[in-house]
């Protein structure tokens, strides 16, 4: 039974062939395609509203030279959340679940954003690494602290999504398994977790869209640091 609830966190596969990549690209079609009729469609306007207002939300802590991050930040931010949404239907796999996904996508881009700062302003950006006013002998110290926590971001990027999204995932179904469990035995006490189980799957849809945007947002402030 332990077994058989981490059975859907594992990447499914189909000929042999791993479907997780074709789980990333089918979100991307949901997104409207530039033509003729634009703004008539009423889903496309729904959803250009919503790009429109996440970018500004993702700019407004960044000054004008992070605006260029703009097409990056926006379309990570609606990938992550198509993705995360559209895995808390039934019979789907979300990809975001997997450790090794939010790494590939945390780690290069805060990368860029460190490498960027290293370019552009190298004294500043070094400079994070040992407060104004350190004492001299904790100076040593000091570095050590602020240069690991320099490097464990992307790895608490990846984590936070991660185990957000698995947490809720196995409670959605440990509730889902009692339900099911209990309603030719105790239909009352079935009643009441049917209840608790669709009030568990709203604050996961709410879990879902925080997230994908806790992701970015962390990520502009990252960038807005090194700009």
């Amino acid at each position: 039974m332990i077994l058989t609830f981490f059975d859907q966190f594992s990447s499914p596969y189909l000929l042999g062939v791993p479907l997780i990549f074709l789980s990333m690209l089918l979100p991307t079609l949901l997104l409207p395609m530039p033509n003729n009729r634009w703004i008539t469609n009423r889903l496309s306007t729904l959803q250009l509203w919503t790009i429109n207002m996440i970018t500004k939300q993702l700019m407004t802590p960044l000054n004008k030279p992070g605006h260029k991050w703009a097409i990056i930040l926006t379309s990570l931010m609606m990938l992550l959340l198509t993705i995360n949404l559209l895995g808390l239907l039934p019979y789907t796999f979300t990809p975001t679940t997997q450790l090794s996904m939010n790494m590939a996508l945390a780690f290069p881009l805060w990368l860029a954003t460190l490498l960027t700062g290293l370019r552009n302003q190298p004294t500043i950006s070094l400079g994070h690494l040992l407060p104004e006013g350190t004492p001299t002998p904790l100076i040593p110290a000091l570095i050590i602290i602020e240069t690991i926590s320099l490097l464990i971001r992307p790895l608490a990027l990846g984590v936070r999504l991660t185990a957000n999204l698995t947490a809720g995932h196995l409670l959605i179904q440990l509730i889902s398994t009692a339900t099911i469990t209990l309603l030719p035995i105790m239909p009352t006490v079935s009643a009441l977790t049917t209840t608790v189980l669709l009030l568990l799957t709203i604050l996961e849809v709410a879990v879902a869209m925080i997230q994908a945007y806790v992701f970015v947002l962390l990520l502009s402030l990252y960038l807005q640091e090194n700009i």
